[in-house]
């Protein structure tokens, strides 16, 4: 009997990915827990099972392939009779003797990864056994998270990040299961996806990235009554005019005087890339998680062609209908909570970016005012600039603020 292998639903927020790994050939052996593809998507990478027993009989797709639910992956006959499956004992890889060394003791011998040695009588896919034998990892140290003891690919990761804050002094410390029922009523909700892969993100980030945050604020007085004005006349079109395409547009421009935000640390991290685009990434908050669609050539769009971009990336991205491609490339990010509050925040620098502008909610404040001697009303909108240290100091940082805070005043810049 044929059985035909389909790709199932990837999960919340990715409608396909690329192959970057076949596992199998035709006339293997499978079992339902087998990996048999390695797909990479921009949020995760995940390795796809079997799910049925038999011997693989055409493969229908190849490394480098984009796919989506439902495509067809490969075809498995299942006769019974052909092959006593659970029988079968699992392949056995013979040590290679020029690799196998005694397994470390101390933190400095296992940061080396010269301690390979069979991973047979381990449960892992190809690509993680691949990888080990690349790095020189014995599989047979790592306890699998995955079904039956199997080892992951995040298992083998963990692995490696422990290995290497053993060898830097600094050592992480495990998490202690915790039962909290013993003190009252709980309710355990499981992250989703996005929140999980954002989280991962936002921590490499924080951990990589040497961070300085600037405060300052600006004056939004007249700017607000010019937004009042183009409210009205975007209302008559559908659209819907708020602050943030004004601080993008601002944005742009101190990016063009000052270049050195609009950069990023080449993989070396010796060279500093300037970017002559501008492509601003938005953070969205949905019921999922947060995302950053990226609003491009933010400089030849004017306040309504910003206006009609956000309300569609808004739109698409609460209801997880993003492209991977609308949420890369970007080379600077805001993050604006003025719709909901707070006088501040430090935001995280979105890597490979260079700085990240955060916005809080404006206020009416009494302000001084010198040539009067009097205290007048302002509309005063608090914002943050967090910026990596090794690429930008702390007068370029303040430099930028300042900047941008003197052309929100200066309702000249949107008429001219």
């Amino acid at each position: 009997m044929i059985k035909e292998i389909i790709l199932p639903d990837l999960g919340e927020g990715i409608d396909g990915a690329e192959v970057s790994e076949v596992s199998v050939s035709v006339g293997d052996i499978v079992t339902t827990e087998q990996t048999i593809l390695v797909l990479e998507s921009d949020k995760a990478s995940m390795e796809i099972p079997a799910e049925v027993k038999g011997v693989i009989s055409e493969i229908l797709v190849s490394t480098g392939d984009e796919l989506k639910p439902g495509h067809l992956l490969m075809k498995v006959e299942t006769t019974e009779g052909v092959i006593d499956l659970e029988k079968t004992p699992p392949p056995q890889v013979e040590p290679d003797p020029e690799l196998v060394e005694p397994s470390p003791t101390t933190p400095q011998e296992a940061v080396s990864f010269t301690n390979a040695s069979s991973s047979g009588g381990t449960f892992a896919s190809p690509g993680v056994r691949r990888l080990a034998r690349e790095l020189g990892i014995n599989l047979q140290t790592i306890k699998g998270s995955g079904q039956k003891g199997r080892i992951t690919k995040d298992d083998l990761n963990g692995y490696i990040k422990l290995q290497m804050a053993m060898s830097s002094g600094i050592t992480p410390k495990l998490k202690k299961e915790v039962d909290f029922s013993q003190w009252g009523d709980i309710e355990v909700q499981k992250l989703t996806k996005i929140k999980r892969i954002t989280g991962e993100r936002l921590q490499q980030a924080w951990q990589a990235i040497p961070h300085v945050t600037q405060f300052d604020e600006a004056d939004i007085t007249a700017l607000d009554s010019y937004r009042k004005k183009l409210k009205k006349e975007g209302a008559t079109k559908g659209i819907k005019v708020t602050f943030l395409p004004f601080l993008m547009k601002v944005v742009t421009a101190v990016l063009k005087e000052m270049p050195i935000f609009n950069s990023s640390l080449d993989y070396t991290d010796q060279n500093l890339v300037l970017k002559k685009y501008y492509h601003l990434g938005i953070a969205v908050d949905t019921p999922a998680g947060l995302t950053v669609p990226v609003v491009r050539d933010v400089d030849k769009k004017s306040v309504f062609d910003l206006s009609e971009s956000l309300m569609d990336l808004s739109s698409r991205a609460r209801d997880k209908k993003l492209k991977p491609e609308e949420m890369n490339g970007g080379t600077f990010t805001i993050s604006s909570l003025g719709g909901i509050g707070g006088t501040g925040f430090s935001p995280i620098v979105n890597p490979p970016e260079v700085a990240i502008l955060g916005v809080s909610k404006s206020a009416w404040k009494q302000v001084y005012d010198k040539p009067s001697g009097e205290f007048v009303p302002k509309f005063i909108m608090p914002f943050s600039l967090s910026y990596d240290h090794r690429v930008i100091d702390g007068a370029a940082a303040a430099g930028f603020t300042s900047r941008f805070a003197n052309i929100l005043s200066d309702l000249s810049f949107f008429k001219d």
